[in-house]
């Protein structure tokens, strides 16, 4: 198949999950992801449509495809990790989620969206300390609020040192 074609049936699925009418678009990609079952870009489309309809079982081996196979996108790819992630962390597999997400911050340290998920993720595994901190230190730093704002530099602060109190 031509790249060109695929691209053709890619933005046909994304306009179809875009309409409303995901399991249409489900269908479709799952018939290319048939044709081309290694292909990174198609696999996380796939993926993506089945969390969509709340499949998130069925997404987990496309994310995984995904992510195994060279050609996925920078953008897709952080996509892919986060959405892997939160999909581990849905199906109660929390320690392959927070494997998942440590690896999209590594990755991508600067992804707040990442570092959320992340802090979810830790905060079902116990860690509540490192969870609160992440929190903390986006919050901090994405907040526009002005109050939080004003004392972002002591969020900060207590945010490494939560038991800090002099």
């Amino acid at each position: 198949m031509s790249d060109d074609k695929k691209r053709d049936l890619l933005a046909e699925a994304d306009r179809l999950r875009e309409d409303g009418r995901a399991e249409e678009a489900r269908e479709r990609l799952l018939a290319l992801t048939a044709v081309l079952p290694d292909d990174a870009e198609v696999a996380y489309r796939t993926a993506w449509v089945h969390d969509t309809l709340g499949l998130e079982s069925e997404a987990v081996p496309y994310y995984e495809r995904a992510l195994g196979n060279p050609g996925l996108g920078v953008e897709d790819r952080r996509g892919a990790l986060l959405g892997l992630g939160s999909t581990y962390r849905v199906l109660g597999r929390y320690g392959q989620a927070v494997e998942t997400l440590r690896r999209g911050v590594e990755e991508f340290p600067d992804d707040g969206a990442l570092r959320t998920f992340l802090a979810m993720a830790l905060f079902n595994t116990d860690e509540h300390h490192e969870a609160m901190r992440l929190l903390l230190e986006v919050t901090a730093a994405t907040s526009q609020d002005p109050y939080v704002q004003r004392y972002r530099r002591a969020i900060e602060h207590y945010a490494k040192d939560l038991g800090e109190t002099v």
